[in-house]
């Protein structure tokens, strides 16, 4: 998925039709689950797994641009 399409699943995620859960996060809310993805993120670079650390980065790239999509608005 490139980067415009993961903006644009955000936009409509929290958008008019969003999804009410997307809808009421924070940059403060979601920040717990950022924790949680680079956490796991560092599981995997101590694993050494090549698909687990390609997961977790794009788990940690979703919470980035969500919260920076929150900015945004």
């Amino acid at each position: 998925m490139a980067i415009c399409e993961l903006v644009g699943l955000i936009e409509a995620l929290r958008g008019k039709n969003g999804c009410p859960w997307d809808k009421k996060q924070t940059p403060r809310s979601i920040a717990i689950y950022l924790v949680e993805e680079v956490y796991e993120l560092v599981d995997a670079i101590e694993s050494g797994s090549v698909d687990d650390i390609c997961e977790e980065l794009g788990d940690v790239l979703f919470h980035l641009v969500f919260i920076t999509s929150i900015f945004q608005e």
